[in-house]
């Protein structure tokens, strides 16, 4: 089957001229070493270069914490076979700053013909900052369960409401979250990572028109002040879904724009011809993109991020389109959420590569896993990869990123086709990457549905089909939920309470072929095997490491762990 992939790397073509235009021109692609710097660490910035014309000097102009100049060194020249031609490699170290600095800059290179400089990065202003970048130590033991309001419960014993297509208010509340939150805790969930309830008139609250309330069809502020005070009291941590790149057209601030052409919100967007035309969120006009490196779009966000982590309490973000907004407004925002809440968990959804993602560390703790996501949906879903491919990608996976960069992973969620759908319907196979997952490094993130068999109806690309919103049919409550699957998931969520090893463990690959793999989690003083069958036929594989030796019999597309002491 045809599996949606959200992104802008999602064809082979789109890789090779995303990698060309990565080489082009005057790049810095905020290449700074260490990534993430500390007190007392002298950053080294690289510039590479892939023009025509020969570049005489490059200058680093630092405006904060105060204002200099710091040149450029040439490093070393390299050729470009794709783009043919040679790449200048640049370097300059500057010097290092207290803990809590925000370093912030701007990079020109001069021409040797004397014409006019040229920005790195068509004029991105760069920063980072100086602190602490590794995740929160909780954020490590956390098993987030991710809730779609509108499809999550109605509550206070109303029933869905009648629709005609997945479009349309189904009637999920904040009260219905309340009232269901003895459910997650039973289930064993510690984190609620909450789609977005802004108010907004689509079902999914992605089109938001004020970033300080509660979409009223969900319930008011009090509501959601006793949401999180409630589930604080069960042991359960909020995480809010926050958009910076763009919002609504209804937004206050873009009708006013759009109206008035003296107006100050005019300067709060990216205009190709005002007022028709303006950049937006791949190509959607209602989503139109703000600016945020306009003060005052970057103080109504900011403020945002004050209230609903300060005032309100939530524990964490997740940042929706992170690539959307420059790295310089995710250091302040790093900045920001430090200050209100020092433990505070902010991971991004960057749908990139490895080494874009590494890019945000020290301005976020992390990255949401897509690299595993689809490896294990190509292994265990849709067979294009084997169980010995995947153990190849997984071993170097892990080694590519430091521990410090937190790596939520999960198997699905609200914008592609669900998992149990991806595999045909197939318990065997959705419990058998559940326990991949969840024995895994990264925190596990379960889309509310996925752990009761929450079914779906068409592929997101067959022909009729209703797109996204496919894969948000309504969470399955009492005797509708699949116990098989709910159960399972509810013994790998007490599984990996129980076993530091698969939490805070280094990973080793003991046996691989294309049918069987067996890895094993090792730290301190435990070692947990976990074995997987992905074939037809029954398979016997014995594993063996030092002085442990296993020999594990799986039925066809199932495993197993075992623990040793």
């Amino acid at each position: 089957m045809e599996d949606f992939v959200f992104g802008s790397l999602s064809t082979t073509e789109k890789r090779l001229n995303y990698y060309q235009k990565w080489r082009q021109g005057v790049k810095h692609h905020s290449q700074i070493t260490p990534r993430a710097p500390q007190a007392g660490d002298s950053p080294v910035l690289t510039v590479i270069v892939g023009l025509p014309q020969l570049i005489d000097r490059i200058e680093c102009e630092v405006m904060l914490p105060e204002t200099a100049v710091f040149p450029f060194n040439r490093s070393e020249t390299k050729w470009d076979l794709l783009n043919w031609q040679y790449l200048q490699h640049w370097q300059v170290t500057l010097p290092p700053q207290p803990e809590g600095t925000i370093v912030r800059y701007i990079i020109k290179a001069y021409p040797a013909d004397d014409s006019a400089p040229i920005l790195a990065d068509d004029g991105e202003i760069f920063s980072y900052y100086v602190g602490h970048s590794a995740p929160p130590a909780w954020s490590q033991d956390a098993v987030v369960y991710q809730i779609f309001p509108d499809r999550f419960y109605p509550g206070n014993g109303r029933a869905w409401n009648p629709t005609q297509n997945l479009n349309d208010i189904f009637g999920g509340t904040l009260r219905g979250i309340i009232q269901k939150l003895d459910y997650v805790a039973e289930m064993g969930f510690n984190a609620i990572w909450l789609n977005p309830f802004f108010p907004d008139d689509s079902h999914h609250g992605y089109h938001a028109t004020d970033y300080f309330s509660v979409n009223p069809r969900l319930g008011t502020l009090d509501d959601m002040r006793e949401l999180v005070q409630t589930a604080h009291s069960k042991g359960i941590r909020l995480l809010l879904d926050f958009v910076a790149n763009h919002w609504g057209r209804e937004h206050h601030s873009f009708q006013e724009a759009i109206r008035d052409p003296n107006s100050p919100f005019v300067s709060w967007y990216n205009w190709i011809d005002y007022p028709v035309d303006y950049e937006t969120f791949f190509g959607v006009m209602d989503l139109p993109q703000v600016n945020v490196n306009n003060p005052e779009v970057r103080r109504y966000l900011l403020d945002s991020v004050r209230f609903w982590l300060g005032d309100v309490g939530f524990d964490g973000m997740r940042l929706d389109y992170a690539l959307g907004p420059t790295h310089d407004f995710w250091t302040e925002l790093r900045a920001t959420v430090k200050q209100i809440r020092p433990d505070a968990w902010i991971f991004g959804e960057v749908v990139e590569t490895p080494t874009t993602l590494l890019g945000y560390e020290g301005r976020l703790d992390g990255c949401l896993d897509f690299s595993l996501e689809q490896a294990m949906r190509d292994t265990f879903a849709l067979h294009r990869m084997t169980i010995s491919e995947f153990a190849s990608f997984l071993i170097k996976h892990e080694r590519f990123f430091p521990e410090s960069f937190s790596r939520p992973s999960f198997l699905d969620n609200h914008d592609m086709n669900r998992f149990y759908f991806a595999t045909g319907h197939d318990r065997r196979k959705l419990k058998l990457a559940a326990l991949c997952q969840f024995t895994l490094v990264g925190p596990p993130i379960v889309y509310n549905g996925t752990e009761v068999g929450v079914r779906q109806r068409k592929s997101m690309a067959d022909p009729g089909s209703q797109g996204m919103e496919e894969n948000r049919q309504p969470m399955l409550w009492d005797g509708e939920q699949d116990a098989d699957i709910r159960d399972y998931f509810r013994w790998l969520i007490q599984l990996r309470k129980a076993h530091p090893a698969l939490r805070h463990g280094r990973s080793q690959i003991l046996q691989a072929n294309d049918h069987t793999l067996v890895y094993g989690r090792v730290h301190a003083e435990e070692t947990v095997w976990i074995a997987l069958n992905a074939s037809d036929e029954v398979r016997e594989v014995t594993a063996v490491h030092h002085n442990h030796q296993r020999t594990f019999t799986l039925q066809p597309w199932s495993g197993d762990v075992h623990c040793f002491e």
